[in-house]
């Protein structure tokens, strides 16, 4: 018996001395202690937790070379790869979590619209439910501070830059006809339908190196990558009617919408100041065709658009007016391919092409326009650590215009073919939580012109508080002139812009304030010396100007029980010298106060949803020429006041309703004046008025869906 005993306590002394003690203190990279940080050996159940002054001890009967991991939240894993021997008095720093939820934010110029960003200034209920934006994804961002409200108009004008100065893109790749065809003073929409994309970034400047040929914003829409369930919408309203469906499947999904549009029975109950022979009729259909990969995903998105109306509008210098008629066809196709290379780089590719034809008749002139346009791209991200992560990729644009005139005089053809060649990279550096930077360059080569542009492009962010942060961006954009000049002269070169912007931001649960000021620096803008351009227009790169300003966006979810609401004001102070001005000046889409104020209400006792948006702007300016000067003079403030309700009849059916401009202000947009003076010397004028003060719309949505849960209130 005492031998037996004697075996089993020298056995147990053996496993004793065997045993290896693991011991040290872990503390962040100020070193304090950090208290309840995880630390085992990888592949083992041994392991700990350290205490309250950051120690820790255990022991193992391990041996050899051996992982160490040591994690807490919100810190960055540490793992030591050592001889379990030597495992002891160790000091361990772990470093801040650069990717954790309060980490600092790249955001000077940019608005996010994502459930799955970290600071959504929108969501993307937003973009459909604003009362005043008619489900258009730009009117809900006609919202936001840096626009400036050119009403007749409809695109998006950014911090003192022209429509054209705003490229838009889907799942990274151009639309290069974003916008269907209008005519004067009549306010245009974007073409495709909010119901598809699920992420909207706006970016008013100092925007990544990936994305050229914009002098002033881009805005990049994604299309939904996975959609929860198959489901049917249809949409009977006032204008129209649509129809949507989407299918899944194991590996993929399809939805398609499509709608038409005829104003010919609204017309009839509120007619407008134009003289219509056809009031717009349009026919639209989208589609995303979405295939999972072994190791990415696949998607195919195309749309289509026809639409045609002829009008006759007034004109001060045609007694009978002026007729009017358009027809276009618009097709764009995009694929995109996202995927995993290997643990450390992901790529992605796409290629899209546009086909535009546009036939207008205005008077006795004629005008056919078609283009062709490819964009092809590829980028790929590596990521050297959660702290260092670098982008880089080429791009390829092509476009194709021609254009025939004809009247009973004049039978002429204008043409141009424009390629660009780009390629640009782009490191993110996150130094800690708190300070992160964006510094990347990007190249052109231009074969229109023969001319190569660099453009070096940077973003500083810093975290002044566990909810604030400051922000800075530098960055040098070129843009190649529009169709309206490249088709009469291609000896020319890319017009370019400077930004500097300081932004601040404070996201407080349920609360965002942003204040942003900016500098453009405009230069090699283009000047022609006829009144409009034509092929008599001497052209040259000789234009120039500025803008600067101040942008304030406030949003509160949070103070008041189920009530939702946004303000945003822009300054702006901005002026040019190019086109055919004599002198640099304000130019007439530039307004110096923006305000807008969006209040969204949720009434459980109604089942109902109400809203109201609220638009102001100073004047524009217009030249007067009985008085001397170069737009001398300004028009009175813009108002408009909408209001919307969405009332839900039962879980799957919404009536709607909406009025633009319910009170009824006469806003003008500008004047029309005599081209000869009358008999004491003077032109007369009228007043460019809205064709209608006021919009009504009527919509009823039905949705069909496996949960029967679901409704269109999203979309709305």
């Amino acid at each position: 018996m005492k031998s037996i005993l004697s075996i089993l306590f020298f056995l147990v002394a053996l496993i004793a001395s065997a045993q290896t003690v693991i011991n040290g203190t872990v503390s962040d990279s100020k070193g304090l202690p950090i208290e309840g940080a995880n630390i085992y050996l990888d592949g083992t159940y041994d392991g700990t937790t350290s205490g309250v002054d950051g120690t820790f001890s255990f022991k193992t009967e391990e041996v050899g070379k051996r992982a160490l991991i040591v994690s807490y939240l919100s810190f960055e894993t540490n793992t030591i790869f050592n001889d379990v021997s030597v495992m002891n008095n160790l000091s361990i720093k772990l470093k801040d979590d650069v990717n954790s939820l309060d980490a600092v934010v790249l955001s000077a110029g940019t608005f996010e619209a994502g459930d799955n960003s970290k600071i959504s200034v929108l969501k993307p209920l937003d973009v459909v439910t604003t009362a005043s934006a008619l489900g258009d994804f730009v009117g809900a961002l006609q919202t936001l501070p840096g626009t400036t409200t050119v009403s007749e108009d409809g695109r998006l004008f950014v911090r003192g830059g022209e429509a054209d100065e705003t490229q838009i893109f889907i799942d990274g790749i151009r639309v290069f006809t974003p916008y269907s065809p209008t005519t004067n003073n009549i306010p245009t929409r974007g073409r495709y339908s909010p119901f598809l994309f699920d992420g909207i970034t706006f970016s008013t400047g100092g925007y990544s190196a990936e994305y050229g040929q914009a002098l002033s914003s881009v805005l990049l829409l994604n299309t939904i990558n996975e959609p929860d369930q198959d489901k049917t919408d249809i949409g009977i309203m006032s204008v129209g009617a649509t129809l949507g469906n989407t299918q899944k499947w194991e590996r993929g999904s399809v939805s398609v919408n499509a709608s038409y549009i005829n104003l010919a029975p609204y017309l009839v109950a509120f007619k407008d100041r134009n003289d219509w022979q056809k009031p717009f009729e349009g026919l639209a259909g989208e589609a995303v065709l979405r295939h999972k990969t072994e190791n990415g995903l696949f998607k195919l998105y195309t749309a289509f658009d026809s639409t045609n109306f002829q009008l006759t509008q007034e004109d001060i210098n045609l007694t009978e007016g002026l007729d009017f008629k358009l027809k276009n066809n618009n097709l764009y196709v995009n694929g995109s391919y996202k995927g995993v290379i290997n643990d450390d780089m992901t790529m992605v590719g796409g290629l899209s092409y546009t086909r535009a034809k546009t036939n207008l008749g205005i008077i006795e002139d004629n005008v056919d326009d078609t283009e062709n346009s490819i964009h092809l791209k590829l980028k790929f991200k590596r990521f050297f650590s959660n702290r260092f992560k670098l982008n880089f990729g080429a791009e390829y644009f092509a476009t194709d215009f021609k254009e025939d005139f004809s009247n009973d005089l004049i039978l002429a053809s204008y043409g141009y073919n424009n390629n660009i060649i780009a390629a640009f990279t782009e490191a993110d550096i996150f130094f800690s939580k708190k300070l992160a930077m964006k510094a990347g360059a990007r190249g052109e080569y231009s074969e229109i012109f023969q001319e190569l542009t660099l453009s070096p492009r940077l973003s500083l962010a810093y975290k002044t508080s566990q909810k604030s942060q400051i922000s800075m961006a530098y960055g040098d954009f070129y843009q190649n002139p529009t169709s309206n000049i490249l088709k009469f002269e291609q000896d020319l070169q890319a017009q370019k812009t400077t930004h500097y912007i300081l932004n601040y931001q404070l996201n407080n649960d349920g609360q965002i304030f942003r204040a942003e000021a900016f500098y453009k620096d405009y230069k090699d803008l283009i000047k022609f010396d006829t009144e409009f351009e034509s092929f008599e227009s001497n052209f040259s790169n000789t234009g120039l100007g500025y803008a600067k300003g101040i942008d304030l966006f406030w949003r509160d979810s949070k103070s008041i029980k189920n009530l939702d609401y946004w303000v945003s004001y822009s300054y702006l102070d901005s002026k040019r010298n190019y086109r055919n001005f004599p002198l640099e000046a304000q130019p007439n889409f530039a307004n110096t106060h923006n305000l807008s104020v969006v209040t969204k209400y949720w009434i459980p006792s109604w089942k109902s949803q109400v809203g109201a948006s609220y638009g102001f702007a100073s004047g524009r300016t217009y030249t007067n020429p009985n008085e001397e000067g170069f737009l001398n003079q300004k028009t009175k403030a813009y108002n408009s006041l909408s209001i919307n309700w969405a009332y839900l009849i039962s879980q799957q059916k919404i009536l709607y309703f909406s009025v633009n401009n319910v009170l009824g202000f006469k806003n003008i947009n500008g004047y029309q004046y005599a081209d000869t003076p009358d008999s004491n010397g003077n032109f007369n004028r009228r007043a460019l008025r809205p064709a209608a003060d006021q919009f009504f719309f009527v919509g009823f949505f039905w949705t069909i869906s496996e949960d029967n849960n679901s409704n269109q209130l999203d979309n709305l």
